[in-house]
């Protein structure tokens, strides 16, 4: 090539080059003015006195559901074309519905999987196939139904529907769109009343484990919870529940009797017959198992349901790897669904990263009863490691709570752990620079979230045995966001955000926190020593959980594969 020609191919180039880079910040801007236009669905006032009003009638609720979908174009009858898996439950639904729609991708359906929360993107949510929608889909259809709910919003009041609520409407949208051959849906709080309960002919419906957990919505009592979850019963179509307490249970087959809905319990998964050794399930954990087994039943019975009379569930696709065959309370079909639950992947339950000597343990845990069950699978599972350590561990607790939860039962469930640390922050990603518009969160003041964060620290020492020390160091100046430090003695702190706290209990061992260009706020020298331990320590050990939202935070930063 002579000179003239090397310019002008490099000039080409270059300007292939800059229209891609262009094209990929348009890109990333039309995304990001989408999510910050649904993060203003949180905030909206008449929003919230709207929905303090459905609350005292929540058969406003689904009312008011039918009027948004409508106003998006879609209809309550269009929604019977998505072949539809409606899950509930208080402990385990998604991990059951993410169980269910593996096993069924496996199959060679395509799948939509619509859940919440998010853990790092709000597109997470919306599924196909098992990943989450692309940028390009994810705001292509946002704006398609946001433009027509907002284009008819003067006509109703100036009504929009609140945040879950559009999500909902956006994922039977995408799904119907994108000509899924079923649409798995968790139900976000409860279930008579939930928004997703506008579904009215589901394939097949589950309850997973029932617990305590949204009293003020779903009633103070197991029962009263139980019968809300009931609600997603619908006549003659099969229900499948895991074993529950007696009271929930009886609720339970009440509820059923009363809607005409055939219900069934599920039998523990050592009760499938399998001819070559035990399941292997891709979610860590003993607590899995019921919600395995339950997939297993949501899944044979839409396979039953779904594919043509008389034909076996096994003709629709030969398997290499082990058959089992499928508990059925009307007949046996050789099932494979073992391939299914071996490859199911849920971030942010009973997860481990493994980064050199730091390792991540890594539960969303939120209520008591799945916090026991996350107590017995990180105990069982950090032994595993610290017997092969060679050299001094050290046990952190990184921890947060939000909403009406009860920190204090879950913080001394955790106690027995003997943690060396126990670390608190809130479920804000980054204190310094603008944080990701999908984790941003506007129904809760940066003060409060900070002071729940200092009742936690209070609760772990009196559960320690400590007392408690009004007179905490400040570590940083108070024209930004306060971090403390209880006295010398103690081993707790309490920081701003999650690298803050990230960064501090790794001490640069994480190759991947090291090399963060986000700037976190200095810590005092008093801090730094604190930590000697951890640098010390042949492992650290830490232990992510009371939130979702704070697992998500965390898998932000220290999960490559969650960047945006």
């Amino acid at each position: 090539l002579d000179a003239s020609d090397f310019y002008i191919r490099y000039a080409i180039w270059l300007v292939i080059y800059v229209a891609g880079v262009i094209e990929m910040v348009a890109s990333i801007n039309k995304v990001n003015d989408a999510v910050c236009t649904l993060n203003t669905l949180q905030t909206n006032a008449s929003l919230l006195e709207q929905v303090r009003r459905e609350r005292g009638n929540p058969q406003l609720q689904l009312q008011a559901m039918r009027g948004f979908l409508e106003r998006a174009g879609l209809s309550v009858e269009d929604l019977d074309h998505l072949n539809i898996i409606h899950v509930t439950g208080t402990k385990g639904k998604g991990s059951t519905c993410a169980f269910t729609e593996q096993i069924l991708r496996s199959y060679g359906f395509q799948t939509g999987f619509y859940s919440s929360p998010h853990l790092v993107q709000v597109r997470e949510r919306i599924r196909i196939n098992g990943k989450p929608i692309s940028k390009e889909l994810f705001t292509k259809y946002f704006w398609q139904v946001y433009g027509r709910l907002y284009e008819t919003k003067d006509a109703y009041g100036g009504s929009m529907p609140a945040y879950f609520r559009f999500l909902t409407i956006l994922a039977f949208h995408v799904f119907l769109q994108e000509k899924v051959d079923l649409a798995v849906i968790e139900v976000g709080i409860g279930g008579a009343y939930d928004c997703t309960n506008i579904i009215r002919r589901p394939w097949v419906c589950g309850i997973s484990s029932l617990g305590i957990d949204h009293t003020s919505i779903l009633g103070d009592t197991i029962e009263k919870i139980a019968w809300q979850k009931g609600g997603i019963f619908k006549p003659g179509v099969p229900a499948f529940t895991v074993k529950q307490p007696d009271g929930p249970m009886t609720v339970l087959k009440e509820r059923a009797e009363e809607i005409g809905c055939p219900l069934w319990v599920c039998p523990e998964l050592g009760e499938y017959p399998a001819d070559s050794g035990p399941l292997h399930l891709g979610m860590a954990g003993q607590h899995q198992h019921s919600n395995a087994s339950l997939a297993l039943q949501l899944s044979h019975s839409w396979l039953e349901r779904r594919c043509l009379p008389g034909m076996c569930v096994s003709e629709l696709r030969c398997w290499d790897q082990l058959l089992l065959r499928s508990y059925s309370v009307s007949q046996s079909y050789s099932f494979s669904g073992t391939v299914g639950l071996s490859d199911t992947e849920w971030p942010g339950r009973t997860q481990t990263l493994n980064h050199g000597p730091v390792t991540y343990f890594m539960d969303g845990a939120h209520t008591t009863r799945s916090m026991l069950a996350c107590v017995q699978w990180f105990s069982e599972a950090a032994a595993q490691q610290e017997r092969t350590a060679g050299g001094p561990v050290v046990r952190v607790l990184l921890f947060n709570s939000t909403g009406e939860r009860d920190s204090a039962a879950m913080l001394k469930l955790l106690v027995p752990c003997h943690f060396d640390f126990a670390v608190f922050c809130p479920n804000i990603t980054e204190a310094i620079a603008s944080c990701n518009a999908d984790q941003q969160n506007f129904n809760v003041s940066v003060e409060n979230m900070l002071t729940r964060c200092l009742d936690n620290q209070r609760s772990w020492h009196l559960l320690n045995g400590q007392e408690e020390k009004p007179d905490s160091q400040l570590l940083i100046s108070r024209d930004t966001l306060p971090m403390v430090a209880s006295g010398q003695r103690s081993e707790t702190l309490v920081f701003p955000c999650i690298l803050s706290a990230l960064q501090w209990l790794s001490q640069g061992r994480d190759s991947i926190l090291a090399h963060t260009d986000t700037r976190v706020i200095p810590v005092k020298p008093s801090v730094t020593a604190k930590a000697a331990p951890l640098r010390d320590a042949t492992s650290i050990h830490v232990l992510v959980t009371g939130s979702l939202h704070l697992v998500g935070g965390v898998l932000k930063h220290v999960d490559p594969s969650f960047a945006c």
